[in-house]
């Protein structure tokens, strides 16, 4: 069997288990994943979202529909303006 193959075979409990491992840095019974284990983890992740999630949904989608130039709705960088009198933390 192939890793494409292992990936359409995964079930989404599996693939939540994953995840979840990834999410944490750690497997369910408190083991904490290794480095290469979170990277093989995230690959498995990122490849089933591929074959069974929309795109707007997947693990590390970025919406680039904004073209080159072009601003987005929100006003842009506004200055800070100190209050006198109450102090914070003290």
């Amino acid at each position: 069997m192939d890793y494409r193959q292992y990936i359409e075979s995964m079930s989404p409990e599996v693939y939540e288990r994953l995840k979840r491992a990834v999410e944490l840095g750690k497997w369910p019974d408190g083991r904490t994943l290794t480095t290469a284990q979170r990277r093989d983890a995230l690959q498995a992740v990122i490849a089933w979202d591929a074959l069974h999630v929309a795109a707007p949904e997947r693990v590390g989608f970025i919406d680039n529909r904004r073209g080159a130039g072009q601003t987005c709705e929100e006003p842009g960088p506004r200055p800070l303006q100190w209050v006198e009198g109450e102090r914070g933390g003290e």
